[in-house]
């Protein structure tokens, strides 16, 4: 994939998200607005993808450039995979600490006894991003 091809894969999904989501908040408040982001979203998203595919099949490369370019590609999905790993698990770890601490602080001033347990569960839940870190590590070392 060339630079600019590069470039236009990411205005799609940047178009894709960005748009629809401000017209979504921008808009009326009716239920129409619903299918207008989707029409939205799915018109910038699958148009700036045929101009993207268009571009990719215009150029040409040797082979020895089109490998060094597929390696540095594939290295660069590993680091947004690892970022991806981590960012996510630190999110639904961080969703899941806050439900399960606030239960435990309500249990626990109902009853001392559950302290011990409801700890447990507060653990397991910062267990998630733990495991993604691992994973994010693991990913890197492959690189």
């Amino acid at each position: 994939m060339t630079v600019i091809t590069q470039i236009t894969v990411a205005a799609a999904l940047i178009l894709s998200i960005i748009l629809p989501f401000g017209y979504y908040l921008i808009g009326e408040k009716n239920r129409g607005r619903f299918k207008t982001t989707i029409g939205l979203n799915a018109f910038f998203f699958f148009g700036t993808m045929l101009v993207a595919i268009a571009m990719m099949f215009t150029g040409t490369a040797s082979v020895q450039a089109a490998e060094a370019d597929a390696a540095g590609f594939a290295t660069g999905l590993g680091y947004i995979a690892a970022a991806l790993v981590t960012g996510l698990s630190c999110i639904g770890g961080g969703i899941a600490v806050a439900s399960a601490a606030s239960a435990a602080l309500g249990a626990v001033s109902e009853d001392q006894s559950v302290l011990g347990k409801s700890l447990i569960f507060v653990g397991l839940a910062e267990g998630v991003c733990l495991y993604g870190l691992i994973i994010s590590f693991m990913i890197l070392g492959r690189l």
